[in-house]
């Protein structure tokens, strides 16, 4: 079982969310904060797994909350989960400590996939937000990649594409008329072929070889 804490300024946004992840048995919520303070006193009182946390909060934003949870309680992950992609909050969110960041448009099974990979010690950056991080690192983000690119199918290549510009796996589906599922399939099958850890790695190395190399 996941023990997470939600923190966000909107009742509304946690009511909602709250309500969503009691459907996921692997995953409890035992504790709401408003703002950054909020979140560092529920984690020094309820030793969360796991801290969702908005940005933009009166009091203390989820930057500031954020940084000092990683520092103070190391054992507690914190994930941000904001409506805002500024490339800024992005940057300084991760280097504050959080281990994921994520949109609110997030569909919700992609968003109990991040958490429980968020757990397990992974980081995952929301579509679309990659290219932030590697234009934002100082210095750039590097992945060392064993071969096996010529190992991939044209149409597990057209994945790594959609992949670096930022695209769901439902929009991946979409766009080339097969099911989410299977998608799921290949993209496992890639990382696997690659040897990398998540999506996030896949994005990051598929970025940094330039996608002439997909052509």
């Amino acid at each position: 079982m996941i023990r997470i804490i939600l923190v966000d300024d909107q009742h509304l946004i946690r009511r909602g969310l709250r309500a969503l992840l009691k459907t996921d048995p692997a995953i409890e919520v035992i504790g709401e904060g408003e703002n950054g303070r909020e979140a560092v006193d529920l984690v020094e009182a309820l030793q969360p797994d796991l801290v969702l946390m908005d940005v933009r909060m009166p009091v203390m934003d989820g930057v500031v909350g954020t940084r000092e949870i990683c520092h103070r309680y190391p054992h507690t992950k914190v994930l941000v989960l904001t409506t805002f992609n500024d490339r800024e909050y992005v940057t300084q969110a991760l280097q504050a400590g959080a281990s994921g960041y994520l949109l609110k448009d997030t569909p919700f099974e992609e968003l109990t996939q991040a958490i429980q990979l968020v757990y397990k010690g992974y980081t995952q950056i929301g579509p679309g937000l990659v290219g932030s991080v590697l234009m934002r690192s100082s210095p750039p983000t590097t992945i060392e990649v064993a071969d096996g690119w010529e190992r991939l199918t044209p149409r597990e290549l057209e994945i790594v594409r959609s992949i670096a510009r930022g695209a769901s796996n439902r929009e991946i589906a979409e766009a080339l008329f097969i099911a989410e599922k299977t998608v799921k399939n290949r993209i496992t099958n890639i990382l696997s072929q690659l040897n990398l850890r998540d999506r996030t790695q896949l994005a990051i190395v598929a970025l940094q070889k330039g996608m002439d190399d997909f052509s």
